[in-house]
């Protein structure tokens, strides 16, 4: 019912920056809540940032705070994920999701894309 495909991954040095975008497409209405996950390899699917589509609403796991920022255009149905300040161990698959409540639980979200892969070297 819905699509999310991610984009804007790729690798940077320790310290830069980039720029995930999530471009949603098919029912966008039933979506309430937009988020990143990220996993890397070995590891549990981690939450990394959360938006609400009607108040814009903003909500972050600890170790990114201060460093990452979620946006979104609500007219374009694109969320996005500016990161700066990358350190090494944000190395790791970054995912777009949807949610139909305000969660920081990957199982409660519904909707997901593929994924786009971010390598920070030190």
């Amino acid at each position: 019912q819905v699509q999310l495909v991610e984009s804007g991954g790729g690798l940077v040095q320790a310290g830069g920056s980039l720029r995930l975008s999530c471009a949603a497409s098919g029912r966008t209405s039933i979506r309430y809540v937009m988020g990143w996950f990220r996993q890397a390899p070995g590891k549990e699917r981690e939450f990394v940032a959360a938006i609400t589509w009607s108040a814009g609403y903003t909500y972050y796991a600890d170790f990114v705070k201060g460093r990452f920022t979620i946006s979104r255009d609500n007219a374009k149905s694109i969320v996005y994920l500016q990161m700066n300040s990358l350190k090494p161990e944000d190395t790791a698959v970054y995912y777009c999701a949807g949610a139909r409540t305000r969660t920081r639980a990957a199982g409660e979200y519904d909707y997901w894309g593929q994924g786009t892969q971010v390598t920070v070297s030190s």
